[in-house]
């Protein structure tokens, strides 16, 4: 064992504004067009495929470094008050941060048990948190990953509980992004494990993205009765987020070849491992948009306006798709190599972006302060 809510979008204009914390201000970087996205799509292109105009979304800016000196942060949700709870992979450890950059502890999750990339990973607030002060958490134990629910009390964490277990742990795959989407319930992305015949089995939880209510049983109207899953064919699904139009995103990393941004229906099958990328085939869903897995390896995604902005880890930037109309418009690649490894975008209350880095979970270069998190406003934000 190591030692281990969905917020409103922020209206982007024409004007970008540069505020925030002390230190590292500055312009995220000349925009890059990926020269390696993929096929163009065909003329059977379906409606909900990709676009190829660019459509006019100002470029964010760097206002600082919220919060230096992290663990492998993983998940990052926000409180109503601004500050956000940050689950660090291997210490098992949940942090305060404020949106000063004052860190704390408010507790350890119980039984995390995890080698490689298992260990504690996603976390989701409430939207009824206010009322009910709940906050979830994705975790691997030995040879399943499971989500658990919490108390919070403003001060610690209490009265840890398991809704949900039984999905397929392992050293890679372990997917573990949570959160909380328009209609109330609770959505889990997972991964394969690296059993990849998974995917495509209905009867398991790995592989898939699943919809359950906050007491951890199968969302009512699930496109499979009585089963948790909502979508299947995934490989490793670590990015989640919805727009205003109440779709859902998913960021999904490929093997060798395609990474991949999904828009998610209930019942989809994505195609891994009979297909990775674009396939044609009416069986599968394809990808809206789709990259080299040297530029992305896409882990946390947020939605900000009409755009989607992924965190690229191998890739090493962050990733700005427009979305004008539900329809992915060409990507720009933002913060290009300069902070190393990019494992989490969360949108903040304040209409900012927190990016978390992640160059200490033994993949990445540690660079002094590492790891932490950074500020990029857009129009709109303070």
């Amino acid at each position: 064992m190591r030692p281990a809510s969905t917020a409103a979008a922020a209206t982007l204009g024409a004007v970008l504004l540069l505020a925030g914390c002390s230190g590292d201000t500055a312009d995220v970087g000349d925009l890059e067009q990926p020269t390696d996205a993929g096929p163009a799509p065909t003329s059977s292109t379906p409606s909900s495929a990709p676009t190829d105009s660019v459509a006019a979304v100002p470029r964010p800016r760097l206002a600082g470094t919220v919060a230096r000196g992290l663990e492998v942060p993983w998940g990052l949700a926000f409180l109503p008050d601004g500050s956000a709870l940050v689950s660090e992979r291997d210490s098992e450890r949940i942090r305060l941060v404020s949106s000063d950059g004052d860190v704390g502890d408010v507790g350890r999750v119980q039984g995390v048990d995890g080698v490689g990339e298992g260990g504690l990973l996603g976390i989701a607030v409430s939207p009824t948190f206010a009322e009910d002060r709940l906050v979830f958490a994705y975790l691997t134990a030995g040879d399943e990953n499971r989500v658990v629910r919490m108390t919070y009390d403003g001060q610690q964490l209490s009265g840890q509980r398991r809704i949900l277990g039984g999905i397929p742990a392992g050293p890679i795959h372990n997917g573990g992004r949570i959160g909380f989407g328009p209609d109330g319930m609770l959505y889990v992305g997972t991964g394969e494990a690296g059993r990849t015949e998974l995917s495509q089995d209905k009867r398991s939880l790995g592989g898939k993205i699943l919809r359950i209510s906050p007491d951890g049983g199968p969302a009512p109207d699930n496109p499979f009765e009585g089963s948790p899953v909502y979508s299947l064919g995934h490989r490793n699904v670590q990015g989640l987020a919805w727009d205003s139009r109440g779709q859902l995103w998913a960021a999904e990393f490929g093997q060798n070849e395609w990474d991949e941004l999904n828009r998610v229906e209930a019942g989809g099958n994505y195609g891994w491992p009979e297909v990775e990328g674009r396939s044609g085939s009416d069986r599968f869903v394809d990808p809206v948009r789709q990259w080299r897995t040297s530029v992305a390896s896409p882990s946390g995604i947020a939605v900000a306006g009409d755009s989607v902005f992924m965190a690229g880890l191998r890739g090493e930037r962050l990733w700005q798709i427009p979305i004008p109309g539900g329809r992915a418009g060409k990507p720009r690649a933002l913060l290009n190599e300069r902070y190393g490894r990019l494992r989490t975008v969360a949108l903040a209350p304040d209409g900012s972006l927190w990016v978390t880095t992640s160059n200490r979970d033994g993949r990445g270069s540690v660079r002094d302060g590492d790891d932490r998190i950074l500020r990029l406003t857009l129009a709109g934000s303070p």
